[in-house]
């Protein structure tokens, strides 16, 4: 059965690179029914913390990485010190005080030679291991060191494929001369390449190292960032760019990875959660939203209209970047005070257009049906009567109903406001300005 595992240490929050390296052993051992092990490297006592492990696990819940089986390594001590003694009794390791240190350290004693793997990406590899010094094994205070309990871990958990960054290339040799020497079998080792930012190098906070917890505040869908991510060294096939995970199961294959970096491009992942709201369930986006409108007191937890906030929520669907653009973008829906945009007020609003006000507000009036098709149908003929260009009064009536210059269609947004607002907030013109 194949085996593999996500090994995340808990000394800092889950970033982009490690949410890849998730996915594609997920996808990987989903795609050839075995399992997926997590494992929390928390061996570094003062870094480790468990805050880190929480946001670690929300976030692959969240993404929709499950997991088979969870270990942590703090829990396995034992187990390391016991294969570290075998070593010893077989003198093919040592022991040495190291100056200022109050334990012994137990030291693997490496001889020269050629190791030669056969990456399921990457092709072979060949290592020189005379330039491999001596590999500490347990830490002059008892504890492991990466390498050491890596290996003993891998084996003892079975894992099979080996499917990570390859930054841990460097770290394949001294784990394959510990695996020799323990006499376990060698896993298959496959090396993603690394995810760059979009002016070279590697990822930064600002180039999109940024952690999943926090894409998840910014408002992107876990399906979108999925997606995204599938896309960084691999892809279906076809020019097809949005798949759905399951059916990136069926085609996934790590051996199709590429070999080259690849690049994070903050636009793509907009344009394509962009894609995934257009298509999101509006009664789902909505119990996203209600926290945040909770928290900015648009809305009360206990007594607000959902059926209405659905509503909204379609309203802005087909242009929102995130979800949590929406509580900025319709806040003229939740406020009673609107702020009006100084540049489109300027703009828009600096001529007396109380006479066209007045009229619309009495074409609203006299409307048979307040529906949509009828407002438009009353603002086509206001505008013709007035021998005026329909964008000429469609700007300043958005403008003082939203405080804003862009947003949904005109003729959606009175039909949300309801007539009352959208006539109070034009009344507010007629009458001499925004201060009146």
């Amino acid at each position: 059965m194949v085996r593999v595992r996500f090994a995340p240490s808990p000394t800092g929050n889950l970033h982009i690179g490690g949410a890849r390296t998730a996915l594609f052993n997920w996808l990987y051992v989903r795609a050839k029914g075995g399992k997926f092990i997590l494992r929390i490297e928390d061996t570094d006592k003062l870094r480790s913390a468990p805050e880190f492990v929480d946001e670690i696990l929300n976030s692959l819940t969240w993404l929709g990485f499950s997991w088979d089986e969870i270990y942590y390594q703090s829990k396995r001590f034992d187990l390391y010190h016991e294969y570290a003694q075998k070593l010893l009794k077989e003198g093919k390791a040592y022991t040495q005080k190291l100056e200022g240190k109050l334990g012994e350290a137990i030291i693997y004693k490496v001889t020269p030679g050629t190791i030669i793997i056969d990456d399921l990406i990457r092709g072979k590899i060949q290592f020189d291991t005379s330039l491999i010094k001596d590999q500490v094994l347990i830490k002059s205070d008892g504890t492991p060191t990466y390498n050491f309990a890596c290996v003993v871990d891998d084996a003892d958990m079975q894992i099979t494929h080996v499917i990570r960054g390859d930054d841990h290339i460097s770290n394949t040799p001294k784990q394959v001369l510990l695996y020799e020497a323990l006499g376990f079998k060698l896993p298959q080792f496959a090396h993603l390449p690394l995810i760059m930012g979009m002016e070279g190098g590697r990822l930064s906070k600002r180039t999109g190292a940024t952690a999943i917890s926090d894409y998840r505040k910014m408002g992107y869908l876990a399906p979108a960032l999925v997606n995204y991510l599938l896309l960084l060294s691999w892809a279906p096939g076809n020019d097809v760019e949005l798949i759905d995970i399951n059916e990136a199961v069926k085609l996934f294959d790590v051996t199709q990875v590429n070999k080259t970096a690849a690049t994070f491009d903050l636009k793509k992942l907009n344009w394509m959660n962009n894609q995934y709201l257009k298509n999101a369930d509006p009664e789902k986006l909505a119990d996203t939203l209600i926290p945040m409108l909770v928290e900015k007191n648009y809305i009360h937890p206990d007594s607000f209209d959902r059926n209405y906030l659905v509503s909204l929520v379609k309203l802005f669907q087909p242009r929102l970047t995130t979800i949590a653009d929406f509580p900025d973008w319709a806040d003229f829906f939740f406020v009673q005070e609107l702020k009006i945009e100084p540049e489109a007020e300027k703009k828009f609003l600096s001529q007396d257009l109380s006479r066209e006000f007045k009229l619309f507000i009495e074409k609203l009036d006299k409307l048979g049906k307040f529906d949509i098709l009828n407002i438009e149908e009353g603002f086509r003929d206001l505008v013709k009567e007035l021998n005026l260009e329909a964008k000429t009064l469609i700007h300043p009536i958005r403008v003082a109903l939203t405080g804003k210059t862009i947003g949904p269609g005109l003729f959606e947004v009175i039909y949300c406001l309801g007539k009352e607002r959208t006539q109070a907030r034009l009344s507010r013109w007629i009458r001499g300005g925004s201060n009146a």
